[in-house]
């Protein structure tokens, strides 16, 4: 079992910034790798970012070189910074751990990106 809780959303205007947490307790050793996923209004859930135990990171296209999605295992958290908002990057933000074939989630996070 893995528990999971995003931090960190709000409201912010078009070219701001955010940073979102995720604090992870549990069975952490079992974690494959940590993710974040959004959710707009109407859509499916999307990958947005995603670290493994190593380090080695992963995004969309969407997001390449305005997010950056990082891990402290000392403290159990990881954290997706988003910078250059977009209206289009609007919705919950859910983070994601993969355990052997599982996925557990968490309550998720609003994010609001006036233009």
């Amino acid at each position: 079992q893995v528990q999971l809780v995003e931090s960190g959303g709000g409201l912010v205007q078009a070219g701001g910034s955010l940073r979102l947490s995720c604090a992870y307790s549990g069975s952490i050793f079992s974690i494959i790798f940590i993710s974040w996923y959004r959710q707009a209004p109407g859509n499916k859930r999307e990958l947005v970012a995603k670290i493994t135990n190593g380090g080695t990171t992963a995004y969309a296209d969407s997001v390449k070189g305005r997010f950056t999605i990082s891990r402290d295992n000392a403290k159990n958290t990881v954290t997706l910074q988003m910078n250059s908002l977009k209206p289009g990057d609007t919705g919950v933000y859910y983070c994601n751990a993969l355990v052997r074939s599982t996925d557990y989630w968490g309550p998720g996070t609003q994010v609001t990106v006036s233009s």
